[in-house]
């Protein structure tokens, strides 16, 4: 291998070490949510520091491979592409961590039936499904499985777009759980950013594969 090669693997470990730790916080934060675990969403809050380190770190390791190696076709791909996939992790972060800061702030647990009935569980399931198969697609540099992402996410769509009626619903025989109701909603605004988020991922794996910017066209 040359020493480019190299540098490039290392910033691909550094990526995937990265998307577990964010995979981890998006975990936490659903045991935490189902379970009105306090202590748990606070770790996330806590360990939120570190997604942000690891931002950090691989974007002056892009720029010193840049600044060095001067990489050219699909090595300057997967670093361009590095970049982007690097910040979109690190939104998902933010996202764990706002999860979180609801849980922390909610003084009540919530309620499983609102939970069903608004689709949470099955949305927050398959935002975290749809998250680990990114992170395959990009270690094997999967463009199908890339691709499979994009209908994925429009479940998502439409468990968001169904959200303000399956609550206001719920609301009406619940008026004593407007706050919790909020609440849930906003999480599921959130994991519907999810979504966007390893969108915006799977694009950018194809782009590095094929040379291929599906940006502002139709998804293919």
């Amino acid at each position: 291998m040359t020493q480019l090669e190299v540098e490039l693997e290392s910033v691909k470990a550094e990526v995937t070490s990265m998307w577990i730790l964010v995979q981890s916080q998006l975990n936490k934060a659903r045991e935490a949510m189902l379970y009105f675990d306090k202590d748990l969403a606070r770790e996330v809050v806590l360990k939120e520091k570190r997604v942000n380190a690891f931002e950090l770190k691989i974007d002056r390791d892009c720029e010193n491979i840049f600044a060095l190696y001067c990489p050219v076709a699909i090595d300057l791909r997967f670093l361009l592409a590095i970049l982007k996939i690097n910040n979109n992790l690190e939104r998902i972060g933010d996202i764990a961590d706002g999860i979180c800061k609801y849980i922390i702030d909610s003084p009540v647990n919530f309620d499983h039936d609102l939970m069903e009935s608004a689709h949470l569980l099955t949305m927050y399931n398959d935002a975290i499904n749809i998250l680990m198969d990114t992170r395959i697609a990009f270690e094997k540099e999967d463009t199908s499985l890339a691709r499979s992402i994009f209908k994925r996410d429009e479940a998502l769509d439409v468990i968001n777009k169904n959200a303000n009626e399956n609550i206001a619903t719920y609301i009406k025989a619940h008026m004593d759980s407007m706050a919790e109701a909020l609440y849930v909603l906003s999480i599921i605004r959130k994991l519907e950013r999810v979504g966007d988020q390893a969108k915006n991922i799977a694009e950018e794996i194809i782009f590095f594969v094929e040379a291929k910017v599906l940006k502002h066209q139709e998804n293919g």
